[in-house]
């Protein structure tokens, strides 16, 4: 059976056959009246081929999925209800209207699965690959904002699983490629499954937000984890105008991490500062909040806390070593 071009089909019409039976409508205003007081926040991201994916051993519905978790993330980090998504596919010429339906089930499973009210879509040409380009609107309730308390020093850094993880998953692929390219060679990823799976398909608590507000847990400041721990503590400090410790004997890895490190040379809590890709909500949550915070959200784990400005941000080493946390992007603190 030959594969369906875009070519053959049209634009309109490959849209419309994308919406069927996935319970959105194609072409819907994604506009929405917030309620009294509220505030809304957009987020969003671009993905290209080559640069930010492989397809050579990503699979394009979890390709998809991941794509909407990196923009949902940032609204769930930030205590919002989704209200909209839009995404904008950036075609390439080798991929067939079968292919780009794989990723656009994982677009709709996501949209469904966080509760999106809205879904909306576009089609462009791309030359360079598959680019994905996600944007989401997110509604945060006016009590949650009114009752968002004033960060202080001695808040502590909860962090919503392992660390690392997807960057070492993702070593584990890029070995596996190679050796099937230099010698055909299908690659063993049975032995660290969880790794490569972190890395793939992630997955987020959606109902964050909700439980938050019935059970009146108020962080003071929340970022989502993307490109590495270094990253998201700098941009909390930056949004609570602090400093902050994490100690590197209190992050959490998945099981086979260290195994894998010594086997590709990292060091797991490098791989953690700096990998990126581990998809975890980080909050600051006041001292008193904390036992009540601990009782609804047992998988957070504590790695630290907030300090004076002047202590900068820092990872502070087993032996009690205080070194300055570096990330790309970012100014060299002195």
């Amino acid at each position: 059976m030959d594969k369906e071009s875009f070519s053959d089909i049209g634009k309109v019409a490959a849209i419309e056959r994308l919406f069927e039976g996935s319970g959105f409508l194609p072409g819907e205003d994604l506009s929405f009246r917030p309620s009294d007081k509220s505030r809304v926040l957009p987020v969003q991201k671009t993905y290209i081929e080559g640069t930010d994916f492989d397809l050579v051993y990503f699979p394009l519905k979890h390709l998809g999925y991941k794509c909407c978790l990196t923009v949902l993330g940032e609204l769930i980090a930030a205590c919002a209800t989704v209200k909209s998504l839009s995404i904008v596919l950036g075609v390439s010429s080798k991929l067939d209207f079968d292919e780009v339906r794989q990723v656009w089930n994982g677009v709709v499973t996501a949209a469904s699965e966080f509760g999106a009210e809205k879904l909306g879509l576009d089609l462009i040409p791309s030359q360079n690959g598959l680019s994905v380009s996600v944007s989401a609107v997110g509604e945060i309730p006016f009590e949650m904002t009114a009752r968002t308390p004033a960060p202080a020093s001695k808040d502590l850094l909860c962090v919503s699983g392992s660390l690392g993880a997807a960057y070492l998953g993702m070593q584990v692929l890029e070995k596996g490629k190679l050796s099937f390219d230099k010698e055909s060679v299908q690659p063993a990823l049975e032995k660290y499954k969880m790794l490569v799976a972190a890395y793939l398909k992630p997955e987020i608590d959606q109902s964050i937000p909700s439980r938050m507000l019935k059970e009146e847990i108020f962080p003071s400041g929340g970022v989502f984890v993307t490109k590495g721990l270094s990253d998201a503590v700098k941009r909390l400090a930056l949004r609570t105008k602090f400093g902050a410790k994490v100690y590197a004997d209190k992050i959490p890895f998945e099981g086979n991490s260290f195994a894998l490190g010594k086997e590709l040379d990292i060091d797991p809590v490098s791989a953690a500062m700096n990998g990126g890709d581990d998809l975890k909500v980080l909050f600051t949550i006041p001292i008193l909040s904390y036992e009540k915070f601990h009782k609804e959200f047992p998988t957070f784990s504590v790695i630290g806390h907030l300090a004076l400005p002047e202590a900068g941000t820092v990872l502070v080493t087993p032996e009690g070593a205080e070194l300055p946390v570096k990330a790309q992007g970012w100014p060299e603190e002195e």
